[in-house]
C-alpha cells in the first residue's frame, strides 16, 4: 500500500454540527466503557460526510478527544482505510475499479476516458473542482463488470462510450439512473435468463 498523508493545507478547527453530534454519542453509546474507541470509524465516517468529503487533522483531534484515544491512533485509521479521502476532492468522487474480472471486460478502456476527459491523474481534482478520481480494487460488483462508483452510486456495465455519456451528463449537473448501463435487471447473465424462469416454484 502506497504511504497516505493528511493534506498540507488544513482549516483551523471542526466541530460536528449538534445533529452529528447526537449521532455520535448514540454510536459511542453501542460500545462497552473502555471499548469505546471502537467508534472511531463510524466517527470518521460522519465527519467526512460533514466536511465535504474529507478528513482533516482538527477532526482527528476532535475525534480522538471524544473516544479518549491517542490523536496518533486515530490517524492511523484514517490513513489505513482508503474509503477515507485525506485531502479535498471534487464534487463527484470516481473510484475506477481495476481488479480482475473489471479488466477482463475493458476497465482499460474506461480508465482511459476517465484520464482523457478530466485531464488530471489519479488522487487529482479537476480545476473547477468538480471530478476527483481514483483506481480501486474490487467494488464488490464483479458480475456487472466494469464498474465506476460515482460518490455511493454504482454504473456498472460499462464501456468508452458509456462512461463518456456518464461523465457528461455529471459535468452538465444531471443525476445519471444508476446500475447498469445496458439495461439489465441486478446481475442477469448478458444474453439472457436460463434458469429461474417458470413460477411454478
Amino acid at each position: 500500500m502506497s504511504v497516505r498523508r493528511l493534506c498540507a493545507d488544513q482549516p483551523a478547527s471542526f466541530a460536528f454540527t449538534p445533529e452529528n453530534l447526537a449521532w455520535c454519542a448514540q454510536e459511542i453509546k453501542k460500545y462497552p466503557e473502555n471499548r469505546q474507541a471502537s467508534a472511531v470509524i463510524a466517527l470518521l465516517w460522519r465527519g467526512q460526510e460533514q466536511n465535504g468529503g474529507w478528513v482533516t487533522e482538527p477532526m482527528i483531534r476532535v475525534v480522538g478527544d471524544m473516544l479518549a484515544m491517542p490523536y496518533i491512533r486515530v490517524l492511523e485509521v484514517a490513513t489505513f482505510y482508503t474509503m477515507f479521502n485525506l485531502a479535498p476532492r471534487g464534487k463527484y468522487l470516481l473510484q475506477v475499479c481495476k481488479t480482475t474480472p473489471c479488466w477482463l471486460r475493458g476497465s482499460d478502456d474506461v480508465t482511459g476516458i476517465v484520464k482523457s476527459r478530466l485531464k488530471v491523474g489519479p488522487g487529482e481534482t479537476t480545476p473547477d473542482g468538480l471530478f476527483s478520481w481514483m483506481e480501486v480494487e474490487c467494488l464488490g460488483a464483479c458480475a456487472n463488470a466494469p464498474v465506476i462508483q460515482v460518490n455511493d452510486d454504482y454504473y456498472e456495465d460499462l464501456d468508452a462510450a458509456k462512461t463518456q455519456a456518464l461523465l457528461d451528463a455529471l459535468a452538465r449537473g444531471e443525476q445519471p439512473e444508476t446500475g447498469s448501463q445496458t439495461g439489465r435487471r441486478s446481475s442477469e447473465p448478458v444474453g439472457a435468463r436460463t434458469s429461474l424462469m417458470g413460477g411454478d416454484r
